[in-house]
């Protein structure tokens, strides 16, 4: 008999890595905001797109059976404090998350990725 080949924890190249994926986030959030003012109007089409925008880019890493979430808060900057929680209910060995936090004198967008492993 033969071993079984299936792998329930995935190769090391193709863990999902936050620091990589944080930089896609940051580069992502200063070419769709740079220069962009707060307007409530625009900010649904917007966060989606660049919800969007970043699951396209993260998705090039090739992070194998990993389904992913993306989450994108844009808010007006008034020059109040905000604090944003997330909890999540997953694998500590295999799953993982990675965020980003860009400002400008009219807004504040946080967008987080996270990244779950499918068995």
């Amino acid at each position: 008999m033969g071993e079984n080949s299936y792998s329930i924890r995935p190769a090391f190249q193709h863990r999902f890595k936050p620091a990589i994926v944080k930089a896609k986030i940051n580069t992502v959030l200063k070419e769709e905001l740079t220069n962009k003012f707060y307007d409530p109007e625009e900010v649904p089409v917007l966060t989606r797109k660049i919800a969007e925008t970043i699951k396209t880019q993260v998705k090039e890493c090739a992070f194998e059976r990993y389904k992913l979430v993306v989450q994108v808060v844009i808010g007006e900057q008034r020059g109040e404090g905000v604090k944003m929680a997330a909890r999540c209910f997953w694998d500590a060995d295999t799953d993982n998350f990675a965020q980003a936090v860009y400002m400008n004198d009219s807004l504040f967008c946080v967008a987080a990725a996270f990244g779950c492993y499918h068995y």
